[in-house]
């Protein structure tokens, strides 16, 4: 794995709401052993989740340098913060220190802009870990998620 250093090739490409499909296909494939610890991994349920919280304005794609799709995440405005949403590697990309690249990069855009980052994540998920490393403390939970929020730089 890459140390915290080094640079990962890689770069963002829009969505389209046409993307769908493949960006659902590649979040059961990231969110699938997490879910299935936590007896969680409903396939129709996951869909429709994902219906409704999906803004292809809001989400950028992730190309490795060869130009081959490693996932994606949405990235947008949100009650006064960034909203960090599907955020979803590949498993295959997973563990290259691909997405630590990807969260500096969004988290400087944070920064420059002065505005706090928030998310959630699976309660029990290995996510939880990666965002404690990059910044991010816990506002609160519920039965199934953790929200975190990271301030600005300097704040």
């Amino acid at each position: 794995m890459p140390d915290a250093g080094s640079t990962v090739a890689f770069r963002f490409g829009p969505a389209q709401a046409s993307d769908f499909e493949r960006l659902f296909d590649i979040r059961l494939l990231a969110m699938r052993d997490s879910l299935e610890r936590i007896g969680r991994f409903d396939p129709d349920r996951a869909r429709k989740r994902f219906n409704e919280s999906f803004r292809p304005g809001h989400t950028r794609l992730m190309f490795d340098a060869g130009g081959q799709l490693l996932g994606c995440v949405a990235f947008g405005p949100h009650d006064g913060a960034l909203l960090l949403e599907h955020f979803y590697l590949l498993p295959k990309a997973q563990g290259q220190g691909i997405g630590g690249a990807v969260l500096r990069r969004l988290l400087d855009e944070a920064d420059a802009a002065g505005l706090a980052v928030r998310l959630d994540v699976l309660r029990g998920s290995d996510a939880r870990r990666f965002y404690d490393r990059h910044g991010f403390v816990e506002t609160h939970r519920d039965a199934f998620d953790i929200y975190m929020e990271r301030p600005p730089f300097g704040a």
